[in-house]
């Protein structure tokens, strides 16, 4: 089946005019994505997670499955400098669509340890469609009303960079705020992604957690163990390359 074919016809059309080709990862990646599983993603850096875990979530909002206005993804890395890359990253192809007049007008915001104390309260007067955001900054979101209720509509959970959290005191602060987020706002889908994590299933399953009635949530893992392949040239003017053969220095 086309890794394609779920997908709104604009969105469907703006890739295929954008890329040359989902890459393995989206390929295998966007079926389960949408059926609403959860999913563990792993592939080498450069093979498209992030736009894997992103473009299911637009085409809902484009699709009108979304109503914007409310915080639907939520975004959590461990870098707050790649925080700012992935809020540049999404807003370009959205202008994109919305200037060809296919997706709606979507809020991408960032909130981190940097974020002024302005920019926050003005976030929870009106939270933004997508939130990007560190372990700790979710954390201390859940601590007050207006943060709980500005997380209350998040529809996917997007947990990037996993395999630097999962062995450590700020996977605990991560996964502590995902479950009681799930509290908050009702089950969500859970899309963890990573270039290298290991043993998978052990990761998988510390993702996903288990429910209220403590059964174990299903996961699915998708790894792709291409490697990245890198082409590449040493270019010298050519009276170096001569200097060089005749053995000048």
């Amino acid at each position: 089946m086309n890794a394609l074919q779920s997908f709104d016809p604009a969105v469907r059309a703006w890739f295929e005019t954008s890329f040359n080709a989902p890459t393995q990862v989206q390929s295998a990646s966007w079926p389960i994505i949408n059926q609403g599983k959860h999913v563990l993603i792993t592939a080498p850096t450069g093979s498209g997670k992030t736009l894997t875990a992103f473009l299911i979530a637009i085409d809902r909002f484009v699709r009108g499955d979304w109503q914007p206005g409310r915080t639907r993804v939520l975004y959590v890395s461990p870098l707050k400098a790649l925080n700012n890359d992935i809020q540049r990253n999404l807003l370009g192809p959205l202008a994109e669509m919305r200037e060809q007049g296919i997706a709606p007008a979507l809020s991408v915001q960032v909130r981190s340890g940097d974020t002024s104390q302005g920019d926050r309260q003005r976030m929870l007067r009106k939270p933004p469609d997508i939130l990007i955001t560190t372990p700790e900054s979710l954390n201390l979101l859940l601590t007050t009303d207006k943060g709980r209720h500005a997380c209350s509509t998040v529809e996917t959970v997007i947990l990037d960079e996993v395999h630097a959290l999962v062995d450590n005191r700020r996977g605990v602060t991560l996964m502590t705020a995902v479950e009681r987020l799930a509290w908050i706002a009702g089950e969500f889908q859970r899309i963890a992604l990573s270039a290298t994590v290991r043993p998978l299933e052990a990761v998988a399953a510390y993702i996903a957690g288990a429910d209220e009635q403590g059964t174990d949530r299903p996961i699915e893992i998708i790894s792709d163990k291409s490697a990245k392949v890198i082409d590449f040239r040493v270019r010298f003017p050519e009276e170096t390359r001569d200097a060089i053969a005749n053995g000048k220095k």
